[in-house]
């Protein structure tokens, strides 16, 4: 019996960010910061010392970011999109090109909550467009509720990326 974690999915992809990220903050930004504090509380008095109250705000930031992206990294679940069986229909990891009834197409990619960039196609699993598209297959048609108002939308085309 295989046990599969449970949490929010996110790509490869996306886990490297996050773990990139995590590594240049403990590696270089925190260092950097350690020894400019350090340093500025050689030089006398703390309370007017610009180096030092500056450094120790951004360390309060650097160890806040850490522990968030920590807590995120230990709840994801790593899912590859690309070991997806069921590729007839829309699911987590999937490029998925839609039309409006005014025929304007659009192309969005189903990834994690902590990836998701609207500028460049990626929709987080739990955004409205997401939800409404999970299990579509070619030819469904799916109402979202935006900001504007309803839409519907037809799915023209469910691709995903290449095994390896």
């Amino acid at each position: 019996m295989s046990i599969v974690k449970e949490g929010p999915p996110i790509t490869p992809a996306g886990m490297a960010k996050l773990r990139a990220r995590y590594d240049h903050l403990l590696g270089t930004e925190r260092p950097a910061i350690v020894e400019i504090v350090s340093w500025a509380a050689g030089n006398g008095d703390r309370s007017e010392n610009g180096d030092y109250l500056y450094g120790r705000k951004r360390m309060r930031e650097i160890d806040r970011e850490l522990a968030h992206l920590a807590r995120r990294m230990k709840a994801c679940r790593v899912v590859d999109p690309a070991s997806q069986q069921d590729r007839t229909r829309a699911w987590f990891g999937a490029t998925v090109t839609i039309a409006d009834e005014d025929d304007n197409h659009r192309t969005v990619t189903l990834v994690g909550d902590d990836e998701q960039d609207a500028s460049s196609g990626q929709i987080g699993w739990s955004a409205p467009m997401a939800r409404a598209l999970r299990g579509a297959a070619l030819g469904d048609l799916r109402k979202v509720r935006l900001p504007g108002g309803e839409k519907e939308w037809e799915v023209i085309a469910i691709t995903y990326p290449e095994q390896r």
